[in-house]
């Protein structure tokens, strides 16, 4: 039978996600829980798989930063986990997220797939939802999620 329903197969929690080590980056996507809309990819170590776990809401490793990131910590634009899903592989991760504030992306768009490539370039497909400006820059923070 396919998909989740009574006769679904229950694995046990240890070790899934695989992480190798406890440095090891894990790609995570995050994904609107009520629209299935694919707000952002971004990457999680163990610490932040627990954090995330523990909390309730994102936690990603900042590749740039080099240190555990809450979405929001900056913007007040969390993610809130609502589903957790793990690839066949499990070395990847999906969370289906309640974006608070209605942006996932520090350009101001609800997702940070806001562009399409088309045969003239480059479409920006939707309309921001705050202004990167007024956020960042009056919480001290400019440029950060």
């Amino acid at each position: 039978m396919l998909g989740g329903g009574p006769h679904a197969q229950v694995i046990p929690l240890e070790n899934i996600p695989k992480f190798a080590n406890d440095n090891q980056l894990l790609p995570t996507v995050a994904q609107d829980a009520q629209t299935g809309e694919v707000l952002m990819l971004a990457y999680m170590n163990r610490a932040a798989w627990e954090e995330t776990l523990a909390t309730g809401e994102a936690v990603y490793f900042s590749r740039s930063r080099g240190r555990l990131w809450k979405k929001g910590e900056s913007s007040g634009h969390v993610q809130k986990i609502r589903e957790i899903y793990i690839d066949c592989d499990a070395d990847t991760i999906l969370l289906k997220v309640e974006q608070v504030g209605g942006a996932a992306c520090h350009q101001g768009y609800a997702s940070c797939f806001y562009r399409k490539r088309t045969a003239d370039g480059w479409k920006i497909m939707s309309k921001p939802v705050f202004d990167p400006q007024q956020v960042y820059i009056s919480k001290g923070a400019p440029g950060s999620v």
